[in-house]
């Protein structure tokens, strides 16, 4: 009976297994692997060799053999048994240490692992059937989920995270992850306030950080704490769409379902929020819902062995449904507890549930104020690609190195286009189309890429004939030099886009698509803009969900759409005109509209609607916009209005947007006239119109070399000149503004530069101005900012009293003041402000090293040191 029960139980353990990666040989990677037996497969002899061997054998001859082999099977067996003996005490033996030695034990699942085998794997499935005979139901169950759960966990997302998906999930290419994975670039400490910004507006200040002042960590070691008693659970890592969240995600289990990082972590279980969204009404315990994405681990009780490391990845929490109602849920700390999704998941973050877990989230930054503060451990963010890690990724991306260096070349001509590279789902765009245009100038012996885009609307038109022409050729057979296109499809697509963009969502189902006229297959497989994404599991499909490839894209077939329409001359969604209006007064409205957004909102959607009204790049969409005559005087028209607005008091987010919108008109004559004051060095005496304030303030801004430091005297000297250019000083590591004639009145631009989350300044420089008490008032709201990081100022001669010292030791005594070095020399503080000092520097939150007093009026002492204990 018990060999009946072994039978059976190996029969299942095989079918179990029947998907597992395990070797079908020993291998011989250890010394203990040596003994084992090898695994012979049965060959059958070819019919030749049979012939042979019956004519030469007679009867005798294979009756004297047979009984050899009769007399040896004694000898035969007791060698047998002896080498599976030894075998069987090895692996025996293998097993205990791992039951046996905590501290070890994962070096002694690794090498099982490494050796795993056909036979190793028969092992293992008979000691846990004797064990389980034995009634030791424990060492099976511990040995069954540090030897099988582990390994089928990562076989299953060893198989399905090692390839990725360039373009549509179900006709893009497969490519494996390893092949063309870059490093992005991550820092640790983002500011935990929400940052309602258009994410585009993000990446053009991030692309002006200095990265010598952040602190980068690397993926692998995001759960690595810096001091040794600190411990890390919830990790929060915010990041734009598109700049890789989730393919970070992909290659961090990856790593680890490879045995090549964080191996300490017994299960990774990664969560998207945008599949859990389908199980929103159900009620289900957290053992229930692992089980449903990950059947292979069903069995595994988790809270069975306090050594278990489990790693919970959250994936979006932007796409997010559900209200994750922190301070209301009820408590629950039971995994085997059926209740709602939104319970379990704010139970899980909380550390009600599985306290031990390990959590690590992913959101754009707009959403990830929905986890408290109290509940994240580490905040990090995503940057996407420094410069260095663009080129890496098209050199990677591309096997030509000649044609990836003159894509690069290309790329770094337009400000624009560079900047969006930051964005690794724009670096694809960008190498999709480049690509595909070299191939064509190589067909027709061109020599360079003069004619490529050079706007984001040129690049964004480029790729949507591109993927319309793939679609037409791989689905119906087309194979022409122009597109042909679908308008009834373009035009449902693009009302989705826009309808989806201004309720805000990015992903959307297939009742969405239904109300917009699409075809679902036509949609996803024919246009090349609309991904599908399903997943498949345990006979059942959980749901099918839409998006764009990028928020991008939906605002270009959103702007696109407005165009459709007009053409049509139907009414309007975002940008509200009435019917009889021409083009050039939408594009007005959309201006004005624009300009009013607080968050930048419509500044990516306005550059597209500009570009797409430039009659060359209508030429690109022939066949579906109509092509008209009139453009360039609608181009002028637009172009001066925009300069109008400019002249206005315009913050320097919305003179950079602008700038932009005059670069997809193919305007350059403000930055020209800029570029030519520079080169000639004549900026100290040139009487500057507004316009052309902020077009110094672009040309800075965007210039490739890092700003270290900024002197207002190559400038004007003077409290306007400051104003103008309060964004460079923003975006300086160390401002010189001595000897300046500024007043109290630019105190209030430079407070609130200190204040602004994306200020870099650690040193600034204000002696031998008028810069009077209420000046240093102001300057020292400042200091007490959470963002700022100034650690050196210079106030010296600065005709300041003891009220600045007042001010000055507000500032010193706030915890989230910085400030290392104070010079208040040559003013008249008498000992009244030394003392009111004093009281500052007392306090536990003063950082302060040194304060210099030299030649002040009134005061004892000629130098005033003090060093911080």
């Amino acid at each position: 009976m018990a060999e009946e029960r072994v039978k059976d139980s190996l029969s299942e353990k095989h079918s179990v297994r029947s998907g597992l990666c395990v070797s079908s040989s020993v291998s011989l990677k250890s010394d203990q692997s040596k003994d084992h037996p090898p695994y012979f497969r049965e060959e059958t002899p070819s019919s030749a060799e049979s012939d042979e061997y019956e004519s030469a054998d007679s009867g005798d001859e294979t009756h004297r053999r047979h009984k050899s082999f009769t007399d040896n099977l004694q000898s035969i067996f007791q060698n047998l048994e002896s080498k599976m003996i030894r075998f069987l005490k090895n692996e025996l033996e293998k097993f205990k240490k791992i039951l046996q030695d905590e501290n070890r034990q994962d070096n002694f699942v690794k090498e099982f692992n490494e050796n795993r085998s056909r036979i190793t794997e028969a092992a293992l499935d008979l000691t846990l059937f004797f064990l389980r005979e034995m009634k030791q139901n424990q060492a099976a169950d511990t040995l069954q989920d540090e030897l099988l759960f582990n390994n089928q966990l990562k076989c299953s997302l060893k198989k399905k995270y090692q390839s990725v998906f360039e373009g549509i999930a179900q006709q893009g290419d497969s490519t494996l992850l390893n092949n063309i994975y870059t490093d992005l670039y991550i820092t640790q400490g983002a500011s935990e306030q929400v940052n309602t910004e258009h994410e585009i507006r993000q990446i053009e200040a991030a692309s002006r950080r200095h990265q010598s002042l952040e602190i980068q960590v690397e993926c692998k070691h995001l759960f690595e704490a810096a001091e040794q008693d600190e411990q890390i659970r919830t990790v929060l890592t915010k990041g734009v769409a598109g700049i890789g969240k989730s393919v970070s995600v992909q290659k961090f289990v990856l790593d680890w379902a490879e045995g090549k990082e964080n191996q300490d972590i017994s299960f990774i279980f990664p969560l998207p929020f945008r599949e859990m969204n389908l199980k929103e009404k159900e009620r289900q315990s957290l053992k229930d819902l692992i089980t449903q994405f990950f059947p292979e681990t069903k069995g595994l009780n988790l809270t069975r062995s306090p050594r278990f490391k489990v790693l919970f990845i959250l994936d979006g929490l932007d796409e997010c449904r559900l209200p994750l109602n922190f301070a209301g849920n009820e408590t629950c700390g039971d995994v085997s507890s059926a209740v709602s999704l939104d319970v379990l998941l704010t139970n899980l973050i909380k550390g009600n549930l599985l306290p031990s877990a390990l959590i690590w989230i992913t959101s754009r930054p707009a959403a990830a104020s929905k986890i408290p503060a109290d509940c994240i451990d580490r905040l990090t963010e995503i940057r996407g690609f420094n410069d260095a890690q663009k080129e890496e990724y098209f050199r990677k991306r591309l096997t030509d190195q000649n044609q990836a260096r003159e894509i690069i070349d290309h790329i770094k001509q337009s400000k624009s286009l560079f900047i969006m590279c930051h964005i690794p789902v724009f670096c694809w765009i960008s190498a999709t189309v480049l690509q595909n245009i070299l191939k064509l100038k190589h067909r027709a012996h061109a020599e360079t890429l003069q004619e490529s885009p050079k706007t984001l609307t040129q690049m964004y038109t480029h790729f949507l004939r591109f993927q319309i022409q793939q679609s037409r050729r791989k689905y119906d057979g087309e194979n022409t030099a122009d597109v042909s296109w679908d308008p009834k499809l373009i035009l449902s697509l693009g009302k989705l886009a826009f309808q989806q963009l201004d309720r805000n969502n990015v992903i959307f189902y297939e009742s969405d698509l239904k109300d917009c006229g699409i075809d679902v297959y036509k949609a996803s497989v024919y246009s090349g803009m609309c991904t599908q994404i399903f997943k498949e599991e345990t006979g059942i499909i959980l749901g099918t969900m839409y998006c764009f490839l990028h928020l991008s894209i939906q605002e270009f077939i959103a702007a696109l759409y407005q165009h459709l329409d007009i053409d049509k001359k139907r009414g309007w969604f975002l940008i509200q005109i009435s019917k009889n209006k021409s083009m050039i007064d939408l594009l007005k409205a959309a201006v004005d509209k624009a300009l009013e957004s607080e968050n930048g909102h419509l500044d990516l959607y306005l550059r597209f609607l500009l570009g797409l009204s430039l009659q060359s790049n209508r030429q690109l969409l022939r066949g579906l916009l109509t092509q008209q005559d009139d453009r360039d005087q609608s181009k002028e028209e637009i172009i001066a209005y925009i300069k109008q607005k400019l002249e206005g008091n315009l913050s320097p987010e919305r003179s950079i947007n602008l700038f932009y919108c005059l670069n997809e008109l193919n305007d350059q004559t403000l930055l020209k006239e800029i570029q030519y004051h520079l080169s000639r060095g004549r900026l100290s005496s040139a009487d500057f119109s507004p316009a052309q304030w902020s077009a110094l303030v672009f040309v800075l801004l965007t210039s490739e070399e890092e700003l270290e430091e900024f002197e207002l005297q190559k400038f004007q000297r003077s409290d306007e000149c400051l104003i103008r250019l309060s964004a460079v000083i923003k975006s300086s590591k160390r401002a010189l503004l001595q000897s300046c004639y500024l007043t109290v009145q630019c105190c209030e631009s430079l407070s609130s530069v200190l204040q602004s989350s994306n200020c870099v300044l650690r040193e600034l420089d204000l002696s031998n101005n008028d810069l009077q008490d209420s000046g240093v008032k102001l300057l020292s709201d400042g200091l007490k900012s959470q963002h700022c990081k100034l650690d050196t100022l210079r106030l010296m001669t600065c005709k300041l009293t003891a009220d600045s010292c007042e001010s000055l030791s507000s500032a010193l005594q706030s915890s989230n003041c910085v400030l290392r070095e104070l010079d208040l020399s040559n003013n008249d503080l008498q000992d009244s402000g030394v003392k009111k000092l004093s009281d500052g520097l007392k306090s536990q939150h003063c950082k302060l090293d040194t304060l210099r007093l030299c030649l002040s009026v009134g005061v004892d002492i000629q130098h005033f040191c003090v060093n911080s204990p």
